[in-house]
């Protein structure tokens, strides 16, 4: 009798948890579910959303559990996540206040995942036993996917180290007219301005005859006439002045001589007479060896003291190493200083590039041009494959850190051209090169575009922000800019990239990767501005119309959606179709303007 009613009592209990189990599920229907962000978007390769649950009240009945399973559902495939319990123990006042609970969720994202829904389905467990009832029917509670961090475009910007940088292992070369000097000096008797035969025979009048009859091409030549500090010299104030002018007479003369007619009124002649200084002559008395250091100090502190010019070169006069210096010192200040500015000869620009093709080609040796002109062949030619050649020769021969770092710069835009995966490997070799030889800015920024390029953005980022932060010149850090921005792009870093790409090279993909960027950061006015700027820079830009559709629609102005998406599918057909699934544009896909547009 004891077990006939302990079986009655165990059969009520079960027929009343089952009532309450179908109450509980037939209540699901009511719940409110949402998700934020709807649509699910996609951001750094990761789709993070949260879903937040309200149930109605007295839906959970004691010793109970419901449980909202979601799944992301696309392309044949499900993702199952954790499922939200709401354990009816837990929520006392279950009867009066509807249960509330949120959950955060992530997956990595796949492209197969771009059109999806999130799905949700309801179980209902018995605490008791683990009994499970269920599913309920799957609800959509959002769709998938917003990509629009996805139209980031890649920059893998390869710097070159100009023709005409040079340091201690590179010597560069410039087209540009170079000056080079040459100094030949006439010097005088004392008190006197003459000069003399013998001074024009001698091996200094010698060399400036020939230097003269040479015809070199001649911009400047400055004559600096001095004196010695003695009385002699000193009183004639015009001793200087005149003995500049002597080297300036003889100078034209020889220029009579040799018939330089026109190409004299080009050279000017700068003339400066220098009276009453003691520079000249401190210096000569540094490196004069007549005398001991106590004399010399002597003399030191005469001319460095009070006095005027006269007073201290009668002091001098009283000094016992006076007639050293006088004897040893005073000649060579009764001068003139000719300083001539010749141009330096130069190969022309064709000159240099049949050069450097026939070195590229092997019959002539790399070293008939210099490293700098073989780097200044390399920037004529707008070819690859000829800067390629000509780099792989220059190498050979100049085997410094920045022909290293050219070549594969070349070979890492061969490689962005489609080129190959070759070309990036041969890239990164010379990087790796370049590196081992000197620690640069160019190839490690250069190693940063070829680590992007093969998917690698974490290695990437850092050894791009190491270029910039060595500060080499100011284009080059535009152009690893570029390359930085797109970067931070891919891992949602959007406050930076618009930082970043406020001061990266001026060009398209930049342009609208920094309009991405403001837009992805939720500033949609600017990034507004910006799409536009890009479309008044290149009309041809289709996604510009299209990044200034996103941006549109964010502010919901669905007429400059439809106009903007009509403007980039003109000028990219194959964007309709993108147009037309993409969920930027959901709200207003079912207006006419819009339908037009993409049809």
């Amino acid at each position: 009798m004891r077990k006939f009613i302990y079986a009655l009592f165990t059969i009520g209990v079960l027929t009343s948890y089952g009532c309450a189990m179908n109450k509980m599920m037939k209540m699901a229907k009511d719940q409110q579910l949402t998700v934020d962000p709807d649509p699910l978007e996609v951001h750094a390769d990761k789709v993070n959303f949260e879903i937040s649950a309200v149930l109605p009240v007295k839906m959970l009945k004691p010793n109970l559990t419901y449980s909202v399973e979601p799944s992301y559902d696309y392309a044949g495939k499900s993702m199952t996540f954790d499922e939200i319990k709401f354990t009816a123990n837990e929520y006392p006042n279950r009867d009066t206040q509807q249960p509330r609970e949120s959950q955060a969720f992530e997956m990595p994202y796949d492209s197969e995942m771009d059109n999806g829904t999130l799905n949700v389905v309801g179980w209902g467990t018995n605490d008791k036993n683990g009994k499970k009832n269920g599913p309920t029917e799957k609800m959509e509670i959002a769709k998938g996917l917003i990509t629009t961090s996805k139209l980031v475009k890649p920059v893998y910007y390869g710097a070159y180290v100009s023709y005409d940088y040079s340091d201690e292992s590179v010597k560069g070369w410039t087209p540009d007219e170079e000056l080079e000097p040459t100094h030949v000096n006439f010097y005088f008797l004392q008190g006197s301005s003459v000069l003399r035969p013998s001074e024009k025979k001698s091996d200094r009048g010698t060399f400036f005859q020939a230097f003269i009859a040479e015809k070199n091409v001649t911009r400047t030549v400055t004559i600096t006439g001095t004196h010695s500090p003695e009385g002699s010299e000193r009183i004639n104030s015009d001793l200087s002045k005149n003995r500049a002018e002597k080297i300036e007479e003889y100078y034209k003369q020889m220029m009579d001589k040799y018939d330089y007619k026109g190409a004299a009124d080009s050279i000017k002649f700068v003339l400066k007479p220098v009276i009453e200084d003691w520079t000249q002559f401190k210096a000569a008395l540094e490196n004069y060896s007549g005398i001991d250091q106590a004399a010399k100090s002597q003399i030191l502190d005469i001319v460095n003291g009070s006095g005027s010019f006269e007073e201290k070169e009668d002091a001098l006069h009283k000094l016992p190493s006076y007639k050293d210096i006088f004897k040893d010192i005073y000649p060579d200040l009764r001068a003139a200083k000719t300083e001539i500015f010749t141009v330096v000869e130069k190969r022309s620009d064709a000159e240099i590039s049949i050069l450097a093709k026939q070195i590229a080609e092997g019959t002539l040796p790399a070293d008939t041009l210099s490293y700098g002109e073989l780097a200044y062949a390399a920037y004529l030619t707008p070819s690859l494959k000829e800067k390629a050649a000509i780099y792989e020769a220059t190498v050979k021969t100049y085997d410094n850190w920045a022909a290293h770092n050219n070549l594969g710069a070349v070979y890492l835009n061969m490689a962005v051209e489609g080129d190959g995966n070759a070309n990036m490997e041969k890239a990164i070799t010379q990087f790796e090169i370049s590196l081992n030889k000197k620690n640069t800015a160019y190839a490690k920024g250069n190693m940063g575009s070829a680590e992007l390029m093969q998917g690698n953005t974490e290695k990437a980022y850092a050894s791009v922000s190491d270029a910039v932060a060595m500060n080499p010149p100011s284009n080059i850090i535009y152009g690893f800019n570029g390359t930085k921005g797109a970067i931070e792009i891919m891992n949602a870093k959007y406050a930076d990239a618009v930082k970043t790409l406020s001061t990266a090279a001026d060009n398209g993909d930049n342009l609208f990767n920094k309009g991405l960027a403001q837009l992805l950061a939720k500033d949609y006015q600017n990034a507004a501005i910006t799409f536009d700027e890009l479309a008044d820079k290149d009309g041809d830009y289709a996604m510009a119309y299209y990044g200034a559709a996103i941006a549109s629609s964010r502010l919901g102005k669905g007429s400059e959606v439809a106009a903007n998406v009509k403007k980039a599918v003109d000028s990219d057909p194959s964007l309709k179709s993108k147009a037309a699934s993409d969920l930027e544009f959901a709200k207003f896909s079912s207006e006419s303007a819009f339908i037009d547009a993409v049809k």
